[in-house]
């Protein structure tokens, strides 16, 4: 049993992460503290550092990356702002600050960045582990639209719905490409919450963990904490409407994804993964073509908001100066003379407002 370790556990969101992260805190691991509370979103808790959690946000805004982010190119992204930033220091220093033997540390942020985290550990003398969690990616969708959909009408949850099935399956890519030569593990969600002595057995032999899972044991805590009312979205392709090459590349993944249960190193599933990648991108870089126009228009639309945003702002700031000045004109008018130096001071301001136009225009 490893001892002086960290669990990453990472997956899409609303893959279960979150259950696993507690289940693995009940079994003798230890969040780093302070957690985040738990909300309605997840009211058994989220079991996700507060440090982690701001941690990744902050590199993912400076990549301008969502958390679950369709594009081919947002783990460049993200890798591109990590060397800039120096985080992957900045990881090691908290992770060798964190005086407990054995962590879990939960975030699907962390999917982005599992290379920095295998760096930051093997700085910090911690042995690393990857816990991947699994939800069939139609589920995955179906339970972000209970959690976010109602703030959407019809036509915009169709949109989400295929932007959220891409999303789900870049992650899934990422993720498992930049788990390979790292000891780790795959569990999914349902086995999890169905039989979690067998699943996480499984997943304690194949990680060295030593958790305590015997399956004569009875009156478990987990028995109790992990009851199937938790799988709250439990929809099919029938459900939802995306483009039929985006399901199959989705399918295919879950399929290539449930077979690394049982052998996390199955060559032959990670070299399907590798060609479904490959065509996903290929796919991705035409959709990209086919709305070029589209993004332009909503780039220029934004751009033309933000401007109408901000005029009345300026156009106030514009008329407080113009009063300013009218009342310091008026006012030197009442003591004579008096009131040269300031016409004088407007005057050079307006003059060299002018010549800085002039030289602007002329460079």
């Amino acid at each position: 049993m490893g001892e002086n370790l960290a669990v990453l556990v990472t997956g899409s969101m609303r893959s279960g992460t979150s259950s696993l992260a507690g289940s693995l805190k009940t079994l003798g691991l230890h969040v780093p503290q302070p957690e985040v509370p738990a909300s309605p979103r997840n009211p058994k808790g989220h079991f996700e550092p507060h440090w982690v959690i701001r941690f990744h946000k902050r590199l993912l805004r400076q990549a301008l990356t969502r958390p679950s982010d369709g594009s081919p190119k947002a783990e460049r992204r993200v890798a591109e702002a990590i060397e800039v930033s120096g985080a992957a220091a900045e990881l090691a220093t908290w992770l060798a600050e964190q005086t407990e033997p054995r962590l879990v540390i939960k975030d699907p942020h962390a999917a982005w960045l599992v290379g920095t985290w295998a760096q930051a550990a093997e700085q910090a003398g911690r042995d690393l582990r990857l816990l991947t969690a699994l939800r069939h990616p139609a589920e995955v969708v179906g339970s972000q639209d209970l959690t976010w959909g109602h703030r959407r009408d019809d036509d915009m949850r169709r949109i989400k719905e295929t932007s959220n099935v891409a999303a789900w399956l870049n992650v899934a890519l990422v993720t498992e490409r930049s788990g390979r030569g790292l000891r780790r593990s795959f569990i999914g969600y349902q086995d999890l919450i169905e039989d979690w002595r067998a699943s996480l057995g499984r997943v304690s032999d194949q990680l060295d963990l030593g958790l305590e899972t015997d399956p004569d044991r009875a009156g478990h805590e987990l028995d109790e904490w992990l009851d199937p009312s938790l799988r709250r979205s439990q929809i099919s392709w029938d459900d939802i409407v995306v483009p039929a090459w985006l399901r199959d590349l989705a399918e295919q993944t879950w399929n290539q994804l449930n077979l690394l249960v049982a052998d996390p190193e199955d060559p032959a599933a990670m070299a399907r993964l590798d060609d479904i990648r490959t065509d996903y991108e290929a796919r991705y870089a035409e959709a990209a073509a086919l709305t070029l126009d589209e993004a332009r228009h909503r780039e220029r639309l934004g751009a033309r908001n933000s401007a109408a945003k901000f005029r009345p702002r300026v156009q106030k700031q514009k008329r407080r100066a113009e009063r300013a000045e009218a009342l310091a004109l008026g006012d030197s008018g009442e003591s004579g003379d008096s009131g040269q130096p300031i016409r004088r001071a407007l005057g050079q301001i307006r003059a060299r407002s002018r010549s800085g136009k002039r030289d602007a225009t002329n460079s």
